[in-house]
């Protein structure tokens, strides 16, 4: 896991992952809005060549891009930037290819051209970050794929290091000693949501952990903490998928979203 360097100054670094699924219905869930949506965050996409993608990472924290090549249901390129002013753009390449036993593999791209090692450890990190969100992927393909999807997206900030805040959210949440296949229930004060941890965190996203729900409804949650623009985001990130899910979610985000903002505030602007 690393970036590879070419003599033309490209920067590049790739992750893929198998999936269940026909190519169309895996396109389904990467290059479209609502399927974006049902594994990765809150996004609007206009499918065709010259398009616009907005990925929502939280309040004011939209991230555009156009798409530049366009060829569903195989391949398509977006170019962006990585997120702050002053960042070089960024290509981001999709591609879908189909494998035996009714399965796909999905390949994600992201390069850029520099002259420098300046943007190498944004790559590096967007590298770490995608294999939860590619599980959650999996985990949407194989069991809910079709579903209506109702999410709850929260973010905070903390001016502590990552694993300091990971350790008074996690801790808050009871997660902090749970390992991979161990059952979990929210604490008392929270709304009863109960699971199994699916993965723990690596690299620089060691501080988070990945869920499997099935209260209040099925589907998967991943929350954490991790560095983002000289501080540390807290996030909470839950898939409900099903009829059931749409009800938890509005009962249930005012009582998350008021721990999350108690704890970890977001900057004040100006």
């Amino acid at each position: 896991m690393s970036v590879q360097k070419d003599p033309s100054g490209r920067r590049s670094i790739q992750v893929e992952v198998e999936v269940k699924g026909t190519p169309e219905e895996v396109w389904a869930a990467i290059a479209t809005g609502p399927g974006v949506s049902s594994w990765f965050v809150p996004t609007r996409m206009e499918e065709r060549n010259g398009g616009e993608i907005v990925s929502n990472f939280g309040p004011g924290m939209d991230s555009p891009a156009t798409i530049v090549a366009w060829d569903a249901p195989r391949r398509f390129v977006a170019e962006g930037d990585l997120g702050m002013p002053g960042t070089p753009k960024v290509a981001t390449e999709w591609t879908v290819e189909a494998r035996a036993g009714g399965k796909c593999v999905v390949r994600v791209v992201h390069s850029l051209f520099a002259s420098t090692d300046d943007w190498d450890n944004q790559l590096n990190g967007l590298e770490q970050g995608w294999p939860a969100y590619f599980r959650i992927l999996r985990m949407y393909l194989e069991h809910f794929k079709g579903m209506p999807c109702s999410t709850m997206q929260l973010v905070g900030f903390s001016g502590e290091s990552d694993a300091k805040a990971w350790e008074k959210a996690g801790g808050e949440l009871g997660l902090i000693h749970l390992r991979e296949g161990q059952p979990w229930s929210a604490p008392a004060g929270f709304p009863r949501t109960t699971g199994v941890v699916d993965a723990l965190g690596k690299g620089s996203h060691k501080s988070t952990m990945l869920l499997r729900l099935d209260s209040p409804a099925p589907g998967t949650a991943y929350v954490g903490a991790f560095a983002c623009g000289g501080m540390v985001m807290v996030c909470l990130s839950v898939y409900l998928y099903g009829e059931n899910g749409k009800t938890a979610i509005a009962r249930d985000e005012p009582a998350w979203q008021k721990w999350m903002s108690e704890r970890f505030p977001m900057p004040q602007s100006g």
